[in-house]
């Protein structure tokens, strides 16, 4: 940590002499990106320079315990363990100063939840986690709105995308993606059999319309189809879903959970946006992170990432092997512990990389 608060106040030093160089500032747009990376690192620096002078005094302060003054020998020991405290909380705050940061953590959430293996079984546990999810969002004051919802007509959900509103909603339900594991004895089940099951769930930050350049004329191929009301009732059907098309990728959208064209399109666009900026980030995430393919947030659907033990009342996230034993608590949205664990493993291996 020596050798990276001295990097800091070099490469500070560094951009303060770019700064003050004629070639620079007839430069504009050069002079506001060196600006800009001062700025960012203004804060770091300053814990920079504490760290190396407590450092220091640290190191004066064990020199002074190998000489002959005893007084000397008593106020340093005395002092030494306040000093390391204070080093140990720069050290902690540098790190965390250090440490990449995510450009989507405060955006809103794309939430997909799709019943996987496990007939009726997972359909009832997409329509927890969704309740989990829902719960959650409320506890952190987050808004969640259904996009769209295809459930199975016995209190199960076989897919639904929901859209997390709120401030950094991103940088807590990031984690979530992947393959969520159940072990639970279903109710029709008289003989008692736990049965296995599993559930998908995707988590994409929402795109704004600058990151995903849509051509609307050129790339997409937009269908109208009909859409019937409740009951299957001809007299309530209408030309209101809409089936979206993205050419170049050949993604498909279709959305038909309003009755309004203009909100069923709005929403399809919402979900084509999202969807195209994860697969933009996945690639470009795949060829610089090749070596980082287990940490967490990758949001690989092949994996298991976390098991939901109902006999046992229990669950445990694989990636960071943490066990909770108040499964009714966690399934009411208190999922905060095991976020807390893969945001601090996450912070880790960022600062390590």
């Amino acid at each position: 940590m020596l050798d990276k608060a001295s990097a800091i106040e070099e490469r500070v030093a560094e951009l303060e002499r770019k700064l003050s160089d004629p070639a620079t500032l007839g430069n504009q747009r050069e002079y506001a990106r060196i600006a800009k990376e001062r700025a960012q690192l203004s804060e770091a620096a300053h814990c920079a320079r504490e760290y190396i002078r407590i450092a220091d005094e640290i190191a004066g302060h064990k020199s002074i315990l190998d000489g002959d003054d005893a007084d000397l020998r008593e106020l340093a020991k005395a002092e030494l363990p306040t000093l390391q405290k204070n080093l140990d909380a720069l050290e902690q705050k540098l790190k965390e100063l250090l440490t990449p940061r995510d450009p989507n953590d405060e955006k809103n959430v794309i939430l997909e939840i799709r019943a996987g293996t496990g007939g009726e079984e997972a359909s009832l546990f997409a329509g927890d986690l969704y309740r989990m999810y829902t719960r959650y969002a409320e506890r952190h004051g987050f808004k969640i709105e259904a996009l769209s919802l295809s459930d199975t007509g016995l209190g199960g959900i076989k897919e639904v995308i929901a859209l997390v509103s709120g401030r950094g909603a991103y940088s807590r339900l990031k984690y979530e993606g992947g393959v969520h594991r159940v072990q639970r004895v279903p109710e029709t089940e008289g003989s008692g059999r736990i049965h296995t099951s599993a559930v998908t769930v995707a988590v994409m930050p929402e795109a704004d319309e600058v990151e995903v350049n849509i051509n609307e004329a050129k790339d997409l191929r937009i269908d109208v189809m009909r859409a019937s009301g409740p009951g299957g009732q001809s007299v309530n059907t209408t030309d209101s879903a809409v089936r979206i098309t993205h050419i170049p990728s050949g993604m498909v959208i279709i959305q038909r959970d309003e009755k309004s064209q203009h909100k069923n399109k709005a929403k399809a666009l919402k979900i084509l946006r999202a969807r195209l900026l994860e697969a933009a980030q996945s690639e470009q995430q795949a060829k610089i992170a090749q070596t980082r393919r287990s940490m967490v947030g990758t949001g690989d659907r092949s994996e298991r990432i976390r098991t939901y033990n109902f006999p046992q009342s229990r669950v445990t996230d694989h990636r960071v092997n943490v066990t909770i034993h108040q499964l009714d608590n966690f399934l009411d949205g208190a999922i905060d512990p095991i976020i807390d664990a893969l945001a601090a493993y996450d912070q880790e291996q960022a600062l390590s990389a």
